[in-house]
């Protein structure tokens, strides 16, 4: 007996952990039966179901409502929430809200750099003019068309107004820790059009001296040294604007009409941000011309003989002269300039946009005002929101080489038919508000367009400063100089 009671206890044991796993599968299969069964019924992930979470939300037509508006917007991040009619019990679809509301603070600059460059004189220590008794004037003829700098320091100080009203894309705070974006109100277009020649009693033209302090300013504040000016936005639309302080300011984002003067180190589309050139011809207003309505096939009027890639305007001349329905010709804004190209591109069915100096003009932004149908020869242009914006469909692009072979240009333009031709027309008019600049900024303006292209940016920078935070409790402050990170950082 002795010998069989280890046996039989084994028996014992063996049955018991049988008994206990079939208990324990009975139990698995009812829990998998009941989440299979819960999970066929639709319901709303709400406070019920993740009481802790911060990202709760109801979702209805594309809208965010949080509910708790302070648990959602974390610091440093601003969204854009349109509240409509309460969503329904069951929501199947949702969909994100693609606008943000951008929250910017911006430098109190001395009024050198901004509207004191349009001889605005300050009282006192007052550095911005007050907009509700008078708005500075900006000057005229070919300065218009890089005045960016002027229509979104506008806008950024009226967007505190207690009266604002209608969409708006970007707000000022004033403190520079709840900012996405670090706006830096330098009118360098203007600085460089109007005071970069040396007068007789200077060493150092106005231009060159206010970049200099503007280096020493920014390098200087906190804002900069936390971000190495990585989130700090700077205007330098004019290709030659900002040309001695660029290479030093690098890091921050450029607000730019293309990248033709600059260094791909410098700047680039990952980084930086493609606006518009405010057009100088005047809009087409309740256009019903139509195809048989403008007589011209294709327009062109400016500067024929450029330097750089411009070589190609001339070729094309001497290609197109002779077209008996084409206007191909000399032209600049003396003399009654801007109304002889306003009246021209009324009244043509397509409109040339050759590169010139560097890859962009104004002239791509007359045609889109007069819904003459632009026709891109550029290899190297680089087009605003074209992220958001198909060109294509309101554009023809045609290759450098392709545009100079015998008869190429005029088959093609000649080839499309009336039909094709209305479309890009309707297309044109439908999309010509997003190139308007104007104060105050309305609904998908041009300002408002540019801020939401920043605000497309801002991820890319906050990820790229999370990531270059991750060792430095380990390296010390002189090899965190935000100068001399490397080229390949971006």
């Amino acid at each position: 007996m002795a010998e069989r009671n280890p046996y039989f206890r084994g028996i014992i044991s063996r049955s018991s952990l049988f008994f206990l796993f079939v208990i324990v599968s009975f139990l698995f299969i009812f829990t998998w039966f009941s989440v299979l069964r819960s999970a066929s019924q639709p319901h709303i992930i709400g406070p019920s179901t993740l009481p802790n979470s911060k990202l709760s939300a109801v979702i209805d037509n594309g809208n965010s409502h949080p509910r708790n508006q302070d648990d959602m917007q974390p610091s440093g991040i601003a969204i854009s929430v349109n509240y409509g009619e309460e969503a329904p019990q069951h929501q199947e679809l949702i969909k994100c809200n693609p606008n943000k509301v951008v929250k910017v603070f911006m430098y109190d600059l001395p009024p050198e750099f901004h509207f004191g460059l349009l001889e605005w004189k300050p009282v006192g220590d007052i550095v911005w003019p007050d907009l509700k008794t008078k708005i500075p004037d900006y000057p005229g003829g070919l300065n218009l068309q890089h005045s960016i700098e002027y229509w979104l320091t506008l806008d950024l100080l009226s967007s505190t107004f207690p009266d604002s009203t209608g969409a708006r894309s970007a707000v000022r705070v004033h403190n520079s820790s709840e900012a996405d974006v670090i706006f830096v109100p330098f009118f360098s277009s203007l600085s460089y059009n109007r005071y970069s020649r040396l007068q007789p009693h200077e060493k150092k033209n106005r231009n060159v001296l206010l970049q200099e302090k503007l280096v020493k300013f920014l390098t200087a504040q906190e804002e900069w040294k936390r971000s190495g000016g990585r989130d700090h936005i700077i205007m330098a639309h004019h290709p030659n604007s900002l040309l001695d302080a660029r290479v030093k300011l690098w890091p921050a984002m450029f607000v730019l009409s293309d990248f033709g003067r600059y260094p791909p180190t410098v700047a680039y589309l990952e980084k930086d941000v493609i606006a518009p050139y405010k057009h100088i011809i005047k809009t087409f207003v309740n256009d019903s011309s139509g195809f048989d309505g403008r007589p011209t096939l294709l327009y062109f009027q400016g500067a024929i003989y450029r330097k750089d890639g411009g070589y190609i305007r001339q070729e094309l001349f001497y290609l197109l002269k002779d077209e008996k329905d084409v206007h191909f010709s000399f032209g600049s804004v003396s003399r009654d300039g801007i109304n002889n190209a306003s009246q021209g591109m009324h009244s043509s069915k397509f409109c040339l946009n050759v590169a010139g100096d560097t890859p962009s003009s104004n002239r791509l932004f007359d045609a889109i005002a007069s819904h003459c149908v632009p026709v891109i020869i550029s290899d190297e242009i680089e087009l605003p929101y074209e992220d958001v914006l198909d060109y294509s469909q309101f554009c023809i692009f045609v290759r450098t080489s392709d545009s100079v072979k015998k008869n190429f240009l005029i088959k093609l333009i000649r080839g499309i038919k009336k039909e094709e031709w209305t479309q890009m027309w309707k297309r044109l008019k439908e999309i010509e508000k997003f190139f308007e600049f104007q104060y105050p900024s309305q609904e998908d303006d041009a300002v408002q367009m540019i801020w939401q292209a920043v605000a497309r940016k801002v991820p890319s920078v906050r990820l790229k400063l999370h990531k270059s935070k991750r060792l430095s409790r380990h390296i010390g402050k002189s090899k965190r100089d935000p100068i001399t990170v490397p080229k390949n950082f971006w």
